[in-house]
């Protein structure tokens, strides 16, 4: 039972992360949930909209694909950034890692890796990178931080959409 439980759990972090990041994705782009929902060809309706931006109703691969679409984005990126925002399977997927939240964090464990964000910064217009699983591996060797650990801590570095 406990592990039900904690499937759940993970599902329901997953719904909310996934859901979170379209919502914000639909708020750049300045649409109401109403103008949203005119876009999209399935036709779906402004509260089942809500349901998947609030991570109430889980979505089908080919719903996120459709949503993620219309947004102007991959369905890769916004699965992989749900997770992020989830901190589910963060040491297998590509983190995307806002250096200019990097840079202003003041924590002991991240101060380290401020040279390497400055670098980076010279080959990012945004100050946005994506770091893959073996990249956040070799840093968190370099910083000696498990690399779990430093994972969760890049994650939170979460870019603004």
């Amino acid at each position: 039972m406990v592990r039900k439980a904690e499937d759940d759990e993970t599902a329901t972090a997953i719904n909310r992360g996934v859901g979170d990041e379209l919502r914000q994705r639909r708020e750049a782009l300045g649409a109401s949930r109403a103008a949203f929902v005119e876009r999209l060809p399935s036709g779906i309706g402004e509260r089942t909209l809500l349901a998947y931006e609030h991570g109430l109703r889980q979505l089908t691969i080919a719903r996120l694909v459709e949503l993620s679409k219309v947004c102007g984005i991959g369905a890769t990126v916004v699965l992989g950034l749900g997770l992020q925002r989830a901190q589910v399977t963060l040491e297998n997927i590509p983190l995307r890692v806002d250096l200019n939240q990097l840079l202003a964090s003041t924590s002991a464990k991240i101060r380290p890796l401020h040279q390497w964000a400055k670098n980076r910064m010279r080959d990012s217009r945004q100050g946005v990178v994506e770091v893959l699983p073996p990249g956040v591996q070799e840093l968190a060797a370099s910083v000696g931080l498990p690399h779990d650990e430093l994972a969760c801590h890049l994650a939170s570095f979460i870019p603004p959409s």
